[in-house]
């Protein structure tokens, strides 16, 4: 094997690495309400949502994966380099962020890692403005819509079950669940394994593979399979900050906000938008409780997640800068 076909081979591995921890750090968007209520425990729930996570690739086509690798920065500028660069920054703020429960976003952490380091290649043109500034308005409106949503499913279906007798409610909804937490997990694994795709796919572009930049099946495919693994992982830490930190779930809210967040993430995923799922559910259960009362959100742990989301971008675009450098001398 020539050095050329070592280091592509490499990247790609590094690449399926970040899909793998994508996968562990936002397990808990996917199970941590049906966790939180008692209707699953993390073992089986961890199980389920990866087998969603994979069902996506036979239900969505590649529109994120084709914004990641040609709408953040010019696909002609990237290199290994900048490739190896924008992994390092995105893996280490997981990494980080995991470690210490904090449910920031790994979107938006490769979003900063591609930023950072094509910016440090080839200054501010190396950025397409219009594809970033679509991503940017993501940050904003997934958590909204999610919130919005929230709010409007609890009024609802708190109407519609006013005068039903609360067992057999709580029972309803329980199943519901079942139903809500798979719809999110086809969600997350349809927006999130096709931010890794696309990296892969500018790779392989870069490299010369292909004339011209296309999403190859296999790359999905493998995409898809590896966050799947990684979701059995789980992480119970940020499951917990997510499930009960914020507020104290009910199965109806459960269901609510599960709900929210793949609609929220359906929509997304349809239109190429890369957003976060981590903004989108948290978005969805502080709507839920919300709609209960706004008391019952601890908004001083909600607060704390905001400001986690707010330098997320800024630190991984530090970290790929500096690793963008250090591989440029390298590779």
């Amino acid at each position: 094997m020539d050095a050329v076909t070592f280091t592509l081979v490499f990247l790609i591995i590094v690449a399926l690495f970040f899909d793998f921890i994508n996968g562990m750090h936002d397990a808990a968007n996917s199970i941590a309400t049906i966790v939180s209520t008692r209707v699953l425990k993390p073992q089986y729930a961890v199980m389920w949502a990866a087998f969603f996570n994979f069902a996506a690739y036979f239900v969505f086509e590649s529109h994120v994966a084709s914004t990641v690798g040609k709408g953040i920065v010019s696909p002609e500028l990237i290199d290994n380099a900048v490739v190896f660069g924008a992994l390092a920054g995105a893996i280490s703020w997981n990494l980080i962020t995991w470690y210490f429960g904090i449910p920031s976003s790994s979107s938006h952490a490769l979003i900063g890692g591609i930023i950072g380091a094509g910016v440090t290649k080839a200054g501010f043109g190396a950025i397409v403005w219009g594809g970033l500034s679509k991503t940017l308005y993501a940050i904003v409106l997934s958590p909204v819509t999610g919130f919005v949503l929230g709010i409007l499913f609890m009024v609802l279906v708190s109407w519609l079950f006013l005068r039903a007798n609360p067992a057999l409610a709580d029972s309803f909804f329980r199943k519901a669940q079942f139903v809500s937490a798979a719809l999110y997990s086809l969600g997350h694994g349809s927006n999130d394994a096709q931010k890794t795709a696309g990296i892969i796919s500018v790779l392989l572009f870069s490299n010369g593979v292909y004339s011209e930049f296309t999403v190859p099946g296999w790359v999905i495919l493998s995409c898809y399979t590896v966050m799947g693994l990684g979701t059995l992982m789980g992480g119970w830490r940020i499951v917990h900050t997510m499930g009960s930190k914020i507020t104290r779930l009910t199965p109806m809210q459960g269901a609510c906000a599960e709900t929210a967040g793949a609609i929220t993430l359906f929509a997304a995923t349809n239109l190429g938008v890369p957003v976060s799922t981590t903004h989108t559910i948290t978005g969805s259960i502080i709507g839920v409780g919300s709609a209960r009362r706004a008391s019952a959100v601890r908004w001083n742990v909600a607060t704390g997640i905001v400001y986690a989301w707010i330098i997320t971008i800024p630190a991984t675009a530090v970290i790929a800068s500096v690793a963008y450098w250090l591989a440029s001398h390298i590779i």
